[in-house]
């Protein structure tokens, strides 16, 4: 967790609550729509590194007694970025994906999380600020 993971959740988070931002903040449009074209992209490879991530957490469970605000944050980075990945990048991942009953299983999925989009982006910059703030901190007092 550092700097460049904050910064990058922050930025999916603002492309999964883009329409909340819009509202709220016309001019933003401008910075957003420059992102928009790597949209896809950015969420293919967010939900493979989600995955990740999400297999690491378990792998280090034992992190849990001795840093638990570090797991927990870790864990809710890694479940932020597979499930707004998933959201942004559907159609890049069903571009390589042959199988048709994987397809069909993605697409259920993300017809459960796209009613949350919003929400989860907003959580999504949140956390992100998050490891920002306490990357700087542990910095500072390490």
């Amino acid at each position: 967790m550092g700097l460049i993971s904050g910064v990058w959740l922050a930025v999916l988070g603002a492309l999964g609550a883009s329409n909340l931002i819009v509202a709220r903040r016309p001019d933003a449009e401008e910075y957003l729509a420059k992102l928009a074209p790597y949209q896809g992209w950015i969420g293919a490879v967010s939900a493979l590194w989600g995955v990740w991530g999400i297999i690491q957490s378990v792998l280090w469970l034992g992190l849990l007694a001795a840093a638990p605000i570090f797991w927990i944050t870790f864990v809710a980075s890694a479940a932020l970025q597979f499930a707004l990945g998933l959201l942004l990048g559907i159609g890049v991942l069903k571009s390589f994906i042959k199988n048709e009953d994987a397809v069909a299983r993605l697409d259920q999925l993300v017809a459960k999380l796209a009613p949350k989009q919003g929400v989860l982006g907003v959580i999504a910059i949140g956390v992100g600020v998050w490891m920002i703030v306490a990357n700087f901190l542990f910095r500072v007092a390490g």
